[in-house]
């Protein structure tokens, strides 16, 4: 519950309106949540980037990472709204949002600011995600660039807000997880501008949208077997959820959708308008695959020995622990246009197609030739199933309903595209194909799949 402020203040003496103990150098953790020595602590869910399989390429450090678990911490540190300010001098306004307590600003007009005071809350603990490297920042996040490649490094280009967003959860059983627009900035505020888009709701509140804002999208049936992409939709910075706006950064809001909420769901993917994170609770990962089950798979389809068709060498898929700085001798490559598997050879080349442009042994399709690689990121797939299937034009290889699931999912792109994309790496999906069991020692009857929106399936050549 907001209470209103003194609508006539005009001076910056208005700390009597804080209640006591919510100053952020009070806070307090909730009583008799101590975890005991020794103890695992209790895990809220994880973040996951999409687009790095695993690791950055430079290596996972502190803050910067591709995968972060969010765990309880020691002491309560979310915050929740309290008193609402109608502030008419500028002075007023910046006296109020420098006092370290967290609150957000809306600017109305030069002459005319709103701000919500926040208040300590013993039962949440906030997450805060961005660009920034500043230490109220949990998890840093740079851009991931479309095509396999990540930025890693400041952008002066980067469409990632600095404070992209924050997300509370409740430190008692469920532990649910909220997501909210924005986070707050080294004094502890947030800033909504004349030109954001911010309204008042009909409750008399504040409300508003980052400048390119914050999507998330539900799976339906949850992140499982029976998945399938819900619908994206933009979440403000009280957690109210809208449809998305004509464009990113339009200034006009959506519509409120009512019976939906910002309550993060096993698979929920969260974009920030240059990079997408995907949530996983802890029960959603107890039936993930984990790292030794992925690599278990791998050397039961080494010890198959499957053959290339034309050079007859064994194919083997690298270990993953010698990283991806360039193909090993025995990895498999893959025909993108007709999916025949091979070992690497130097012939065929068109290069007055282009200069990866290859002609099949096989059937004399000319396309891309590119080597297979296993993903190695577990949370990012749907069920432990084997390594049957691989993206175009990337070459990554997972299971089928993992394949199809992504297959299908668009990802916000730019100011208004959607495309679909490897997970593993953030290229833009062509296609998808299924290995053939002289890869596969599954096997893959594999019959041909409806077309989706943005990628086709296509059946693998049976060798």
């Amino acid at each position: 519950m907001v209470r209103e402020g003194n609508p006539d203040v005009g001076s910056p003496r208005t700390s009597d309106l804080q209640h006591p103990g919510s100053k952020s150098s009070c806070i307090l953790s909730s009583p008799g949540e101590e975890a005991l020595p020794g103890e695992e602590p209790i895990k809220y869910g994880e973040v996951i980037v999409l687009g790095y399989n695993g690791c950055l390429s430079s290596g996972d450090k502190g803050r910067r990472r591709s995968r972060l678990a969010l765990n309880r911490r020691p002491h309560a540190n979310g915050v929740k709204p309290d008193v609402m300010h109608h502030i008419s001098t500028p002075l007023v306004s910046k006296a109020l949002s420098n006092r370290g307590q967290h609150s957000i600003s809306y600017t109305l007009s030069r002459s005319h600011s709103v701000i919500v005071e926040y208040t300590h809350d013993s039962d949440t603990d906030m997450f805060q995600i961005g660009r920034s490297t500043e230490n109220m920042i949990d998890f840093v996040v740079t851009d991931t660039s479309p095509g396999g490649g990540a930025s890693e490094g400041p952008s002066a280009q980067s469409t990632i807000s600095r404070y992209a967003c924050r997300i509370l959860c409740d430190r008692r059983p469920p532990y649910t997880a909220r997501i909210y627009a924005a986070g707050f900035d080294a004094s502890s505020n947030i800033f909504l501008g004349e030109r954001a888009a911010k309204w008042r709701t009909p409750d008399g509140l504040m409300d508003g949208l980052t400048t390119n804002g914050v999507l998330v999208m539900h799976p339906a049936g949850g992140f499982s077997e029976d998945s399938a992409p819900g619908v994206w939709r933009e979440i403000s910075v009280c957690g109210n959820v809208y449809t998305l706006r004509d464009s990113r950064s339009a200034q006009q809001r959506g519509k409120l959708v009512e019976n939906e909420s910002n309550i993060l769901q096993d698979g929920s993917l969260i974009d920030l308008c240059g990079a997408t994170l995907l949530w996983r609770t802890p029960a959603g990962l107890l039936r993930a695959p984990t790292l030794k089950h992925l690599e278990a798979q791998r050397q039961e389809v080494n010890a198959a020995r499957p053959q290339c068709p034309v050079g007859l060498s064994t194919l083997a898929f690298p270990s993953p622990a010698r990283g991806r700085t360039a193909p090993d001798k025995q990895q498999p490559w893959v025909y993108v246009r007709c999916g025949h598997v091979h070992g690497y050879h130097g012939w065929g080349c068109r290069r007055e197609r282009g200069p990866q442009e290859r002609e099949c042994p096989l059937c004399r399709l000319v396309g891309p030739y590119v080597p297979l690689w296993l993903g190695q990121e577990a949370g990012l797939c749907l069920d432990p199933g084997p390594p049957s299937h691989a993206f175009a034009p990337c070459g990554h290889v997972c299971s089928e309903k993992t394949a199809r699931y992504w297959a299908q999912t668009p990802l916000p792109h730019g100011t208004h595209a959607f495309h679909a994309a490897c997970p593993f790496c953030g290229a833009w999906l062509t296609v998808f194909f299924i290995m053939p069991p002289t890869l596969c020692p599954w096997g893959s009857e594999g019959a041909m799949a409806p077309d989706f929106q943005l990628s086709l399936v296509v059946n693998l050549p049976i060798q």
